[in-house]
């Protein structure tokens, strides 16, 4: 089986951070979210994926020079201009020469879906392409799918009021799609695949959607990348980790860490923590140093950054890469530090 993975947006919500590396290649708890994102994807056979690139394509080259992520033979399609979802699958298709059903992933999504089952579904039903779904609370964010008792879809109504939404059931971003339908994209111009290529499906009775409970998180914002490392540390979502979380905190071995409280901390490789720091709640990516006295409370604190003494930092700070926050700073709310190279 075969796969295309999206991984051209430029993770807006996610700045400073994404300034210098793509969303998908930020760590999850060690390692980049795009592995994380493949391995599930091999676990149901999966053997080869086209990365569908548009923001700076070359970090994932450099990245993966042998063209094997988490077990699977990777190509590159760099789109030559923002095509959108479905400009950007028909590319990325089209560049791999996939001629037969394939998979589409959005790389931002981490999830534990079941994609065999998927898979099978989309067969049984004879369906053009087949979307899977997966229940929330408020739908309002998201693109959300009512459907027929056999899993044929009525509508496809992105992101609606939550008082006016038809279901709860949303667009979890990941499909199953038969080679024709890459024939409804039209060539070299921006498409909507939820705004105008599914509804396009709805209206010829091809399009099938599948309900899943299993893991689901759109990491999109600086909330959802600090739960996603929460949910590993809580055994939310257990995933292979090369070093195992000890007390609800997770300290890559090259780490350098005094007499630190931590409290759902991850700490990545090499960062030096000094005495008397805080930490709760908090991801420290690779090479961040917090000198003595700081605390560090629901916040991200990019590569190679440093918080100084006795600085204080809570919901939610980003930090960028490189940056140096001054010693006795107290930073709260949303607060963004660090800009373009």
């Amino acid at each position: 089986m075969r796969a295309v993975i999206l991984v051209g947006g430029e993770g807006t919500r996610l700045r400073p951070l994404t300034y210098r590396a793509p969303k998908q290649m930020l760590p999850i708890v060690g390692v980049p979210m795009l592995e994380r994102v493949l391995a599930n994807l091999a676990k149901h056979g999966v053997t080869e994926a086209v990365l569908s690139l548009g923001y700076l394509p070359d970090r994932f080259i450099a990245a993966y020079p042998d063209h094997t992520v988490a077990g699977v033979h990777v190509t590159y399609a760099v789109e030559p201009s923002p095509l959108d979802t479905a400009g950007a699958i028909r590319f990325a298709a089209l560049d791999a020469g996939i001629n037969e059903t394939f998979i589409v992933v959005n790389g931002d999504v981490l999830t534990d879906l079941d994609v065999t089952r998927l898979v099978a579904f989309h067969r049984e039903r004879g369906a053009e392409a087949t979307i899977a779904l997966h229940p929330v609370e408020d739908p309002s964010r998201f693109g959300v799918v009512p459907t027929h008792p056999d899993g044929r879809v009525i509508a496809f109504v992105e992101k609606p009021p939550r008082d006016e939404a038809p279901t709860n059931e949303i667009n979890a971003g990941t499909y199953v799609l038969e080679p024709s339908v890459l024939e409804t994209i039209p060539a070299d111009v921006r498409v909507s695949v939820e705004r105008q290529t599914f509804p396009g499906l709805v209206e010829r009775g091809s399009l099938y959607a599948l309900s899943d409970d299993s893991y689901w998180l759109d990491t999109g914002t600086p909330q959802a990348y600090l739960e996603a490392h929460r949910d590993i540390l809580e055994s939310r979502r257990p995933v292979p980790l090369a070093t195992p979380v000890a007390n609800f905190n997770w300290v890559h071995e090259s780490a350098r860490v005094a007499d630190a409280t931590l409290s759902l901390a991850t700490i990545d490789r090499d960062c030096v923590i000094a005495a008397n720091v805080t930490i709760e709640n908090s991801v420290l990516l690779p090479g961040a140093v917090v000198q003595e006295g700081a605390t560090i409370r629901d916040s991200i604190v990019g590569p190679g950054a440093t918080i100084g003494r006795g600085a204080i930092l809570e919901a939610t700070c980003v930090i960028g890469g490189g940056v140096s926050v001054p010693g006795g700073s107290i930073l709260r709310g949303e607060v963004r530090l660090g800009g373009p190279e």
